[in-house]
């Protein structure tokens, strides 16, 4: 096997950056479903239409990218654009995926205040009904993968529980880390196979650098201390933070942002939970709630300012932890304890969602039985008639337009 290539030369990039942003811009305009679809698309697209992989390698990028902390559909993206056309590429990549939903989503929130009447209050209303239905659904996807034995739940429901007793921020952290310490001790799953080589080489040195920029970042996340209103310090601190610990895609990124944006008073919990349900509308990453929240808060900078430092700041851990990660993969999960920690981790991390969806987004949407009825009716749409979100994010906004003009709540 050919030796290591250097951090600046990565192998192979044999394609051209305006080819990768052409192909990611396509995805980033009409790659709807989440984490999940998105991944399939980019199977489609760059395995079976262009030839840019093959299965295995596509493989090979998926198993560190799933089991990760951060947007895994939007790191696998990254990869693809790294492997085809170098560090430009990479760039190429995240950009045209992510702009067409940071830009609709940073409109909607330029837009959001003129809803704070008549029936725009309905409409932000049924957002957070589209939120209660696609994070339960996701819940309920993530417990039945991730929880699937006793010991498992039993981790979960510890995680929600101190989560929910404590609505702390740093207690979802806590709680995840225990996970991983419950994992080594109780959990027995099987274990990992990972093939000896990934199709994107980093030199280990330059790896290190990039483990060391995570590490030392997260750190000043973490000490950072968040003021209301915040300024564009603050807003590093708290969406660096989330990317960095989260585990399970977009949906968990909702508890560790909504404590440290929300429970401090930074932004009301109605327009936080409106602005997850409007995500679910738009195509391209989860992430780019970001850009939403970013210009929502309020803030010492401009809202373009601040969405652009909330979206960089969001996706860049996730970025920096794959890199440094990749030339070493294959030895970490031939560590004893690696399957076992990571299990428990995961059950955590179901547990922590669990108490999130509860508290705040069942707790705020769920008002009255309608909306009891609504979002039931939502699950059944996404769960049984197996539609994509869009269709959620229709039902649920036109179904409380008409309870409130019918005048049922």
């Amino acid at each position: 096997m050919a030796a290591q290539a250097r951090l600046s030369d990565p192998a192979p990039a044999s394609g051209r950056v305006p080819e990768v942003f052409g192909a990611f811009l396509r995805l980033g305009l009409t790659a709807f479903g989440g984490p999940v679809a998105h991944l399939g698309h980019f199977r489609d697209d760059f395995v079976h239409r262009r030839g840019w992989l093959d299965e295995a390698q596509f493989a090979q990028l998926l198993a560190v990218c799933q089991l990760l902390p951060g947007p895994a559909s939007s790191q696998m993206g990254f990869a693809i654009g790294l492997l085809r056309a170098g560090w430009a590429g990479a760039l190429a990549a995240f950009l045209a995926f992510t702009l067409p939903s940071a830009l609709l989503l940073f409109a909607f929130a330029r837009w959001a205040p003129r809803l704070d009447e008549g029936l725009g209050v309905a409409a932000v209303h049924g957002l957070k009904l589209v939120a209660v239905v696609v994070v339960g659904h996701a819940l309920f996807g993530m417990a039945r993968q991730l929880v699937p034995d006793g010991r498992r739940r039993a981790i979960a429901l510890v995680a929600a529980v101190l989560v929910l007793a404590t609505g702390s921020a740093w207690m979802q952290l806590l709680a995840i880390a225990a996970g991983a310490g419950l994992g080594l001790i109780a959990c027995r799953p099987e274990p990992m196979s990972m093939p000896n080589t990934l199709p994107v080489r980093v030199g280990r040195g330059a790896a290190l650098t990039a483990l060391l920029a995570y590490a030392v970042l997260l750190a000043a996340a973490l000490a950072w201390p968040v003021s209301v209103p915040v300024g564009n310090a603050d807003l590093a601190s708290v969406f660096y933070r989330a990317g960095a610990l989260v585990f399970g895609g977009g949906h968990v990124v909702l508890p560790l942002l909504e404590q440290p944006l929300v429970a401090t008073g930074g932004l009301d919990a109605d327009r936080f939970l409106a602005g997850y349900g409007a995500a679910q509308a738009v195509p391209g990453p989860m992430f780019s709630l970001a850009a939403y929240l970013g210009a929502a808060v309020p803030g010492d900078g401009s809202p373009a300012a601040m969405a652009a430092v909330a979206v960089l700041s969001v996706f860049l851990p996730g970025f920096l932890l794959l890199l440094g990660v990749l030339p070493f993969w294959t030895g970490i999960l031939r560590r004893p304890g690696a399957a076992t920690a990571l299990a428990g981790i995961h059950a955590a991390v179901v547990g922590v969602l669990a108490a999130a969806w509860i508290d705040p987004v069942c707790r705020q949407g769920l008002r009255d039985p309608v909306d009891v009825v609504v979002a039931a009716a939502g699950f059944l749409l996404v769960a049984r008639i197996r539609r994509a979100a869009p269709w959620v994010v229709l039902w649920c906004v036109a179904a409380s337009l008409v309870a409130t003009a019918a005048g049922w709540r």
